[in-house]
């Protein structure tokens, strides 16, 4: 099988396409043949090696482990002998490593049917971001029905499923994106969109129930100050700063803030769930949540779709198309040009 190998940290012309053999499921796992994946901050971030603090987990001079990608969405090859919940042939989704192959290997708690009425293109992006947003909203906000919650960064991946997530848990919500994505955000069923370059939604004092901050854009200070009593802010990603102090001191900070006063701040990292798994598949299903694909590369073409990606340009999510015609591309060869 073709797999997306990072035998060293650098641009996205360290990766490299290698055939590897395919992968025999433990007791415990599932083999799923991947039509559809997608690009995670994440994934720039182990290939960059940066922040430096990345490598302190994935290794110091070279990553300790060479595969590359999260999402995916595709059919069961095979069958651990200890699994029940799936079959071969299933069309499933999950969250699992090594999502850049044809081939992936996961435990059978990182799967869950798709729903038929959801294209493998849509819930290949699903995974990490939406995960975030639910585990965010959800288990660290304690987001509750009547809830008032601002999400920053509303544009973005995880960002445009908080938005979704928080209208289907019965919230109102304020959404912060730039001028040129307003009326997606709109149209994912914000309450109230603010332009970020003209309105700092902080300067609301006191009047939000909860903030979840996809991508750290907002300042820990602003964030106590838009929140109410009680309220709590939910901090995604590494803010303006990628370094590796920047991430401490705002870690660091969340912490004092969250000791002197009775707002909460709490920096996480969304873990695989299958629980919270089969509640995205439940809100796919009943279209409660769509996901928001900006642009589809080809598998040959993954290096531009990370390059991409990098820029944090991208609205809502970009997606790959590991298997020819998932997401609507020409099969090409690796390293192939479009």
């Amino acid at each position: 099988m073709k797999a997306v190998v990072l035998r060293s940290y650098g641009p996205p012309e360290a990766l490299a396409f290698v055939d590897r053999a395919e992968p025999v499921p433990a007791p415990d796992q599932v083999v799923v043949r991947v039509m559809t994946s997608s690009v995670n901050p994440i994934d720039w971030h182990r290939m960059r090696g940066r922040p430096l603090l990345v490598r302190a987990s994935e290794g110091l001079r070279r990553p300790k482990d060479e595969r590359l990608g999260a999402d995916f969405a595709g059919v069961v090859e095979r069958v651990g002998s200890a699994v029940s919940t799936v079959r071969v042939g299933d069309e499933v989704f999950g969250f699992g490593t090594g999502a850049f192959a044809e081939l992936i290997a996961v435990k059978a708690e990182g799967v869950v049917a798709k729903p038929p009425n959801v294209s493998f293109p849509a819930a290949g992006v699903v995974g990490v971001a939406a995960l975030t947003a639910l585990q965010g909203l959800q288990h660290h906000g304690r987001i509750a029905e009547g809830h008032r919650v601002l999400v920053s960064g509303a544009g973005g991946g995880v960002g445009s499923f908080a938005v979704q997530i928080a209208k289907a848990l019965g919230a109102e919500v304020v959404a912060t994106t730039s001028a040129d994505r307003m009326a997606l955000v709109r149209s994912l069923g914000a309450d109230e969109v603010l332009d970020y370059h003209v309105t700092d939604p902080t300067e609301r004092r006191g009047q939000f129930d909860l903030i979840l901050d996809a991508g750290g854009w907002l300042s820990l200070r602003g964030e106590r100050r838009a929140l109410k009593p009680g309220g709590t802010a939910v901090l995604s990603g590494g803010g303006r700063s990628v370094t590796g102090s920047a991430i401490i001191g705002r870690m660091g900070g969340a912490i004092a803030l969250t000791k002197v006063g009775s707002r909460r701040f709490v920096s996480f990292v969304a873990q695989r769930n299958q629980a919270d798994l089969e509640t995205l598949r439940s809100m796919l299903e009943v279209e409660a949540i769509r996901p928001v694909i900006e642009r589809t590369y080809p598998f040959a073409e993954i290096a531009d779709a990370i390059r991409y990606q990098e820029t944090g340009r991208a609205a809502g999510k970009v997606a790959v198309a590991i298997r020819a015609g998932a997401g609507g591309e020409t099969e090409r060869p690796p390293g192939g040009k479009r």
